[in-house]
C-alpha cells in the first residue's frame, strides 16, 4: 500500500519527516529483509497490525516478509498459560516448568530451521510475543538483527508475571532490542539502552476502519446468523457495544453481568451487544470457545429484562476483510463502546472506536490509560471488575448526546494524533537504524 495516502491526514512536518524517514529506511536497508514472525495470519489486533505495516512497508520499497508458524494445541495451551500470567493472572491450573519447555521447544524446533534458512545474514528480524521467542538465538547466530516484540503486559509485577518473565529470559535476552507498548511492561533484566516504546497503531484505510455508508452499516448489521443468542439486533435505540476476544482477561462475562444487574440504571431503549469472532477462527486462542460457552449459558439466567435487551455477536472469520468490515459496521452503529478488560496491553478495540467518533468507556489498565484521556476522549473505570461503576459512566452518556459527540470527536482527534501508522512506522525505522549502525 502507498504510504502517500496517509498523507492528507497528517500535517506538513509529519508529512515531511515520514518521506525524509522512509528515504533513510530503503537506502538502509538496501539488500535487507525486514522479517516479520509471529503465531497467526488472522484474528487478534497484532495480525491486523501486520497486515497494515506490512503492506505500507513494501509500499514505501522496502522488502518485507511476514512468516507465521504453527503449533498444536498444547503449544498454544503453554502459550497461553504465559500470555495469561504476562497479565498478572494464573490463568489455568499448568505450570511453566520443564515439561512445558518441552512443549515449546519441539514445536519451534520443527520450524526452526525453514525460518533460519529464509533469513540472511544481515537481514532485520522482528519476531512478536511469546510464542516466537525461542527463535531469536538461532536467528542471531544466524547474523540477523533480531528484536522481540511484545504486545502484552502490565504496569505491576506480581508471582505470576515474575514466573511468565523467568520463563521467558533465556529466550529473549539474544534479542539485541526489545519493544514494548508501556516501558512498565517491561522486567528489570531487559536492557534499557534497547529497549524501545513503540504502542501500536490502525490504518484509517483498512476494512476495519475505512468510512462505510449508512446503507453498508444497516446491510452488515443485519446480516443473518451473526447473533447466537438473544432477539434480532434492535432497529432502534441506543447500543452499547464491546467487541473483543473471547477472552477471560476481555471481561465480557463481567460486561454482560453488570448489564444485567443494573439494567435499570439505564434507559429502557438501551441494548447490549457483545461481539467477539468465530471461536475456531483464531487459532492461538484456546479457550475462546470455552469463554463464549459461559457467556451463553450466563445470558440464559438473566433476568427477562436484561435478556431481552441483551446479544451475543460471533462473527465469522472465513474471509478477513468481510469480518472486518462487521466489525467496524457494529462500531459505527452502536452509540458507546465499552472494553472492560481486567487486563490490556494495548487494545486496537479501544482506538478503532475512537477513530469512529464513538466514546469509550474503558478500563484504567495497560495501554488504554495511554489512549483514553479521561473525561475528555472517553471515561476510565478505576475498578475493572466493578460492574456498577460501568453502569454508573455509562447512564449519563447515554443521556447526553451533545455530550457523546464532543467526545467522540475527541476521541477521532486522539488517534489521529498519535496512533497511526506513519508514527509506528518512523519507531521502527529510528529504532532499525541503530542497530544496523552497531553492526
Amino acid at each position: 500500500m502507498p504510504l502517500h495516502r496517509l498523507e492528507p491526514l497528517l500535517t506538513a512536518e509529519r508529512v515531511e519527516r515520514l518521506r525524509a524517514t522512509v528515504d533513510a529506511a530503503r537506502g538502509l536497508l538496501d539488500r535487507r529483509t525486514v522479517w516479520n514472525v509471529n503465531s497467526t495470519a488472522r484474528g487478534g489486533g497484532v495480525a491486523e497490525m501486520l497486515h497494515t505495516l506490512v503492506a505500507y512497508a513494501a509500499g514505501a520499497g522496502v522488502d518485507t516478509r511476514w512468516l507465521v508458524v504453527d503449533g498444536d494445541p498444547e503449544f498454544f495451551a503453554v502459550t497461553k498459560r504465559i500470555h495469561n500470567r504476562l497479565h498478572g493472572v494464573r490463568g489455568d491450573d499448568g505450570r511453566l516448568d520443564a515439561g512445558a519447555r518441552a512443549t515449546y521447544d519441539a514445536t519451534l524446533a520443527r520450524q526452526r530451521d525453514e525460518v533460519v534458512d529464509r533469513v540472511r545474514p544481515g537481514d532485520v528480524v522482528l519476531l512478536h510475543d511469546p510464542q516466537v521467542a525461542g527463535l531469536a538465538c538461532h536467528l542471531r547466530d544466524r547474523g540477523a538483527v533480531v528484536v522481540w516484540r511484545c504486545h502484552v503486559g502490565q504496569d505491576d509485577h506480581n508471582e505470576w508475571t515474575r514466573e511468565a518473565w523467568g520463563f521467558l529470559r533465556e529466550l529473549v535476552e539474544p534479542a539485541q532490542a526489545c519493544v514494548f507498548s508501556r516501558e512498565a511492561f517491561a522486567p528489570d533484566w531487559v536492557d534499557r539502552r534497547w529497549l524501545r516504546v513503540i504502542p501500536p497503531s490502525l490504518d484509517p484505510f483498512s476494512p476495519k476502519n475505512a468510512d462505510l455508508r449508512a446503507d453498508e452499516v444497516e446491510a452488515l448489521v443485519r446480516r443473518d446468523g451473526l447473533v447466537v443468542e438473544g432477539a434480532p439486533l434492535p432497529t432502534d435505540g441506543r447500543v452499547v457495544l464491546q467487541v473483543s476476544r473471547w477472552d477471560r482477561l476481555k471481561d465480557m462475562g463481567g460486561v454482560l453481568a453488570a448489564f444485567g444487574e443494573h439494567v435499570r440504571l439505564l434507559p429502557d431503549d438501551v441494548h447490549l451487544v457483545l461481539a467477539g469472532p468465530q471461536t475456531d477462527g483464531v487459532a492461538d486462542d484456546p479457550g475462546a470457545a470455552e469463554v463464549l460457552a459461559d457467556c451463553r449459558d450466563l445470558w440464559h439466567a438473566l433476568p427477562p429484562r436484561a435478556r431481552d435487551r441483551s446479544h451475543l455477536v460471533s462473527v465469522p472469520m472465513d474471509d478477513l476483510d468481510d469480518n472486518a468490515r462487521v466489525v467496524n459496521a457494529l462500531q459505527r452503529w452502536s452509540t458507546v463502546v465499552v472494553q472492560k478488560s481486567l487486563a490490556e496491553g494495548f487494545g486496537l478495540t479501544v482506538t478503532e472506536p475512537m477513530w469512529k467518533g464513538r466514546p469509550v468507556v474503558a478500563s484504567a489498565v495497560g495501554g488504554i490509560r495511554d489512549q483514553v484521556e479521561d473525561g475528555v476522549s472517553g471515561v476510565l473505570l478505576d475498578d475493572p471488575r466493578d460492574g456498577a461503576a460501568l453502569v454508573a459512566a455509562l447512564a449519563p452518556l447515554l443521556e447526553d448526546a451533545d455530550r457523546r459527540r464532543e467526545m467522540g470527536r475527541a476521541a477521532h482527534l486522539r488517534v489521529r494524533d498519535h496512533y497511526l501508522a506513519d508514527r509506528h512506522l518512523i519507531q521502527y525505522a529510528e529504532l532499525f537504524a541503530q542497530l544496523v549502525g552497531e553492526g
